[in-house]
């Protein structure tokens, strides 16, 4: 008689399947409660794949695409999708590059063959092809060098040099027809739960591969090409390949032979020349301009590069005062109240945008003003004598996360203000086909520095994330477009150096955590990379923002 096991499901109901049932085949009892097919599950609070088979009592929760977790697992797998299709429709010497994230998917160059639009299409159709074939995709754990020697056999040289440099003596790898491939997360159990996706010609050989997010799980928008944006992403990937470190594996290979502090000066040489270039820009137009504004999304850099700024401009005669869109928050009983009963702290609605803008139209005009300064304990605006008269050719410096929305600076004419984007676009590979989310490197920053600074562990910090992540969405992203420049923050080497300090956070959070599998994701990613001593990290680096010792702030 077979053994009987429980599943109870996120404590609202248990069920009763003999021990070996597969977790898929136990999803299939509650798709009904999802609107989109079920991609993966956590089995007391650990992240399982659904051709995992279970042996024992449980709880069980499943998640689509419309989580972050399942968002995952879908882009992934349809990344996979895309290399199945090309090697099927073009040849095995086809090889994709997932190059960089950009409007909600990837963009992703074709190596060894030529293509253009058509063929885009071709590979699109292809896709949809295998999809409708309802393909399992099989995952094989294999030695670690037995796998190495498959991917030299491929001449995928991209695989064999970072699994050098992986600890694991066995790894996982998926297969689709006689494809096998490495990533460092979950796929789908199938390919028909990839039903919806869209590729999109850009230019060359390049294109975006988008998909259906968190915030529009239903379906894959119409791509918007963000031309500062690309640009700014692709001078930093031509600048990687110059520079010989594409991979996390070519970083790695600079880190084993003790070689890093070259690399790390070349690349905060890199940033500052970014802003000597926002300096010169903002100088040939110094006869309009007076008020320098500067937005991005979290850990970004906003603070430092703005103090950077200060002192680039400070060298070439211009003298200027930051303005800290914090103080001019409204008191805590006039802030507006949402719906879940909170204080709206993230829209502008939180500004005294009036003030604000009056006191910009005093200050331009040469008049005095009182700056308040906010106190968060009492949660109101405190005048302390602080007052500021701006001389002929001074400018304002203005950062925050409202500071491109023009309604934030309505009084003031277009010209005489000058927009900064500031992101941290990693160009960095895993290798060829896995990425490295920018917002993985924002979310290793959060951590260091929300646990240096503030005294946050990694779970409180991880927890926020999602709420950080749709305010960026709301208040952040929407404005990129309007920047005058975007400054990239992102540092080649960083990862090396946020290992050494996030990986002990990380591993801090418990089993039983809600944060747990996020937390257990992260480790997995950093161990991709070398530690990188932190001593040769400059005091003025944007890097020091967060893990400490910045000649910005004060100890």
């Amino acid at each position: 008689m077979a053994r009987i096991i429980k599943i109870n499901y996120k404590n609202l109901e248990t069920r009763e399947y003999e021990a070996g049932t597969t977790l898929y085949e136990i999803s299939q009892d509650f798709k009904k409660n999802y609107n989109y097919p079920i991609l993966i599950g956590k089995i007391d609070n650990n992240i399982t794949e659904l051709n995992e088979a279970i042996n024992r009592s449980c709880s069980v929760e499943f998640f689509d695409r419309s989580s972050g977790l399942g968002n995952g697992i879908y882009g992934r797998t349809a990344q996979f999708l895309l290399i199945v299709a090309v090697k099927r429709l073009l040849s095995e010497e086809a090889e994709i590059v997932v190059n960089y994230s950009i409007d909600k998917g990837f963009y992703c160059e074709i190596e060894n063959v030529d293509i253009d639009k058509s063929t885009v299409k071709e590979i699109e159709k292809m896709m949809k092809d295998i999809v409708k074939e309802n393909l399992i995709i099989n995952k094989v754990s294999v030695p670690r060098f037995d796998a190495i020697k498959y991917f030299k056999k491929k001449k995928q040289f991209d695989k064999v040099n970072v699994l050098k440099y992986i600890s694991n003596t066995y790894i996982n790898l998926y297969r689709i027809d006689d494809i096998y491939d490495y990533f460092y997360g979950e796929l789908a159990y199938s390919t028909s739960q990839i039903d919806d996706f869209k590729l999109t010609y850009i230019k060359d050989n390049g294109f975006v591969l988008s998909y259906p997010d968190t915030y529009n799980p239903e379906c894959t928008l119409d791509y918007v090409h963000h031309k500062m944006l690309f640009d700014t992403y692709y001078e930093y990937v031509k600048h990687g390949k110059k520079i010989g470190v594409e991979t996390a594996a070519d970083l790695n290979a600079i880190v084993s032979v003790g070689n890093y502090s070259e690399l790390i000066r070349i690349s905060e040489t890199y940033y500052n020349n970014q802003l000597s270039k926002v300096a010169d820009k903002i100088l040939e137009s110094s006869g309009n301009v007076k008020l320098i504004l500067i937005a991005g999304p979290s850990s970004s850099g906003k603070t430092t590069t703005a103090r950077k700024l200060a002192v680039y401009l400070q060298s070439k005669g211009i003298k200027t005062h930051s303005i800290s869109i914090d103080d001019y928050f409204l008191d805590r009983d006039k802030t507006p109240i949402l719906e879940n009963g909170e204080l709206d702290t993230e829209s502008l609605n939180c500004v005294d945008v009036t003030l604000f803008n009056k006191h910009l139209t005093k200050l331009l005009s040469g008049e005095r003003i009182e700056l308040p300064e906010y106190n968060f304990v009492l949660g109101k605006r405190e005048y302390k004598g602080k007052n500021l008269m701006l001389e002929k050719d001074d400018m304002i410096i203005v950062e925050g996360l409202h500071a491109l929305n023009e309604d934030l600076t309505s009084s003031i004419e277009r010209n005489s203000k000058f927009k900064i984007y500031i992101s941290p676009l990693t160009q960095l590979n895993i290798d060829k086909h896995n990425r490295i989310h920018t917002s993985d490197t924002r979310k290793l920053r959060r951590i260091v520095r929300d646990n240096k600074y503030r005294s946050y562990s990694a779970s409180q910090t991880l927890n926020m994330w999602k709420s950080i992540r749709e305010g960026e969405e709301k208040y952040i992203f929407p404005y990129q477009d309007d920047a005058d420049m975007m400054i990239n923050s992102a540092l080649i080497y960083e990862l090396g150096i946020l290992k050494t300090y996030a990986e002990p956070l990380l591993f801090s959070v418990e089993e039983d955590d809600p944060m747990y599998s996020e937390a257990l994701r992260l480790i997995n990613f950093l161990r991709n990379f070398l530690p990188i001593p932190s001593d040769d990290v400059p005091k003025d680096s944007v890097l020091r923002e967060f893990i400490g010792s910045s000649c910005f702030f004060k100890k």
